[in-house]
């Protein structure tokens, strides 16, 4: 049986289908990044475990969501061991993200409930991480297996919540291909912010609230 934690997570991802994936060491810029997300509709943040700032920006950037940006959910990415699952889920994290699939990890985030979505990239891997109580399966890297891949896991999987994320473009040609091919979201990345800085705020929430209109128009289709 699905938890809450995990059917409400799907949901949001269902309603709000892009998660942007970011790291940056500076708690201001990583806040200006995240508000102006949240201001183009998106409602799902991986903050990225991919530098030495991480623990010290997280636990201020879930204060920032509490404060700034009600409903929006502050997952933590690129988590490798169980220890660190414990320290972020401490700090606020809502839901966990994994570049790779481990039982240990899994143990932590079923033990406080919280959403686990470790990556894959065979059916095998798929497989075994639902087996774990995936809520979500990561599809990685996306720019290597291509929609065609999610179209023909979806076959004898076509209950699996998949996410891609790598090689994701902010297009609609390419946001097309993947959400045509039956994915539940999708993560971005550096393509999102790209020659983003803390005077193009405003620029950044208009680009991301027409990509944010036209991802979800394709969903009620």
């Amino acid at each position: 049986m699905l938890t809450q934690s995990i059917t409400d997570i799907i949901a949001v991802l269902r309603q709000y289908p892009l998660v942007p994936v970011f790291y940056h060491g500076d708690l201001a810029y990583t806040q200006n990044i995240l508000k102006s997300c949240y201001k183009g509709g998106m409602r799902a943040f991986e903050y990225t475990n991919r530098g030495e700032k991480a623990r010290e920006v997280f636990p201020e950037l879930k204060k920032f969501v509490a404060e700034q940006c009600p409903g929006m959910l502050l997952g933590i990415g690129t988590i490798y061991k169980p220890e660190d699952a414990e320290y972020f889920i401490q700090a606020g994290a809502d839901f966990v993200v994994q570049p790779v699939t481990t039982a240990a990890v899994a143990d932590v985030c079923h033990k406080h409930s919280i959403p686990w979505l470790p990556a894959a990239a065979t059916l095998n891997e798929i497989f075994h991480a639902r087996e774990l109580g995936a809520a979500v399966v990561k599809i990685f890297p996306g720019n290597v297996l291509g929609p065609g891949f999610i179209k023909a896991v979806k076959g004898p999987m076509p209950d699996a919540n998949l996410m891609v994320t790598g090689g994701v473009e902010p297009n609609q040609k390419n946001l097309q291909e993947w959400f045509g091919s039956g994915i539940l979201c999708a993560g971005l990345g550096s393509q999102l912010f790209t020659a983003t800085d803390g005077s193009s705020s405003d620029d950044l929430s208009k680009r991301i609230a027409e990509i944010m209109s036209f991802v979800q128009s394709l969903s009620r289709k």
